[in-house]
Formats: C-alpha cells, sequence, structure tokens
C-alpha cells in the first residue's frame, strides 16, 4: 500500500471512531460535513499563521518549527476527511492533482495573464 493510502486508511479508521459514518450520506450531509470542515481548515490555517511570527510589531512571537509541522498535519486530516465525504479515494485525488497541476503549468507557461474559468471543467 503506498503512503497515501495508508493515510486514508488511518482518516477513515479515525472518522469511524469519532463516530463519522461517511457511506451513504446525502447531498444535505455531504454539504454540511464540507462546511464542517471548511470551517476546520480555516481554524487549523489562523493556528497555523500563528506559529509564525507575522505581528512585525511584536516582539514576543517566535517561529515555531514543530507546530507548524502538526498544524499543517491537522490541515491534512481535514482534507483527507473532505476528500471522503466526497466519495474521493486516494487514487481519485492523485489524480485529480495530476490533471490540476498540468493546468496550472500550462498557464504559468502562457503567462497567466487571464483567469479561463472553464479549464478545469474536464477534471473528474
Amino acid at each position: 500500500m503506498d503512503k497515501l493510502e495508508s493515510i486514508f486508511e488511518l482518516q477513515a479508521s479515525l472518522n469511524k471512531k469519532i463516530g463519522l459514518k461517511l457511506e451513504g450520506l446525502s447531498e444535505e450531509e455531504k454539504q454540511a460535513w464540507i462546511l464542517n470542515y471548511a470551517r476546520a481548515l480555516s481554524q487549523e490555517v489562523a493556528e497555523l499563521t500563528d506559529s509564525v511570527p507575522w505581528k512585525w510589531w511584536a516582539r514576543y512571537q517566535k517561529f515555531d518549527p514543530q507546530n507548524i509541522n502538526i498544524e499543517l498535519i491537522d490541515l491534512l486530516h481535514f482534507l483527507v476527511s473532505a476528500f471522503q465525504v466526497m466519495g474521493l479515494s486516494a487514487d481519485d485525488v492523485y489524480r485529480i492533482y495530476s490533471q490540476k497541476c498540468q493546468i496550472n503549468i500550462t498557464r504559468q507557461d502562457k503567462g497567466y495573464t487571464e483567469k479561463e474559468n472553464s479549464d478545469c471543467r474536464h477534471i473528474q
């Protein structure tokens, strides 16, 4: 098993332990869980931000690499859970990531001077 698949299995096991059943979610339930995870991700980004001295006027802040790593992992936990809510496997995430990465490369190669909203519509 590759490492991304292992992460997905570990997260599914944790979600099950928490009591979250992802199989057979209705559209409304998916919406609610995606919103929950979006909020959790936003909070984790705030915690990540607080691990970096961003207050240029405050001298007490310190760069905290250990906590940065923990906050990044917390983000991954919630991202993987969101993928799972949407029914995406590790293979799906890899495939979609690869396709989107190629679009980003093409955008950069072309100068990315304007937003093309339809260039990602073929990704599934």
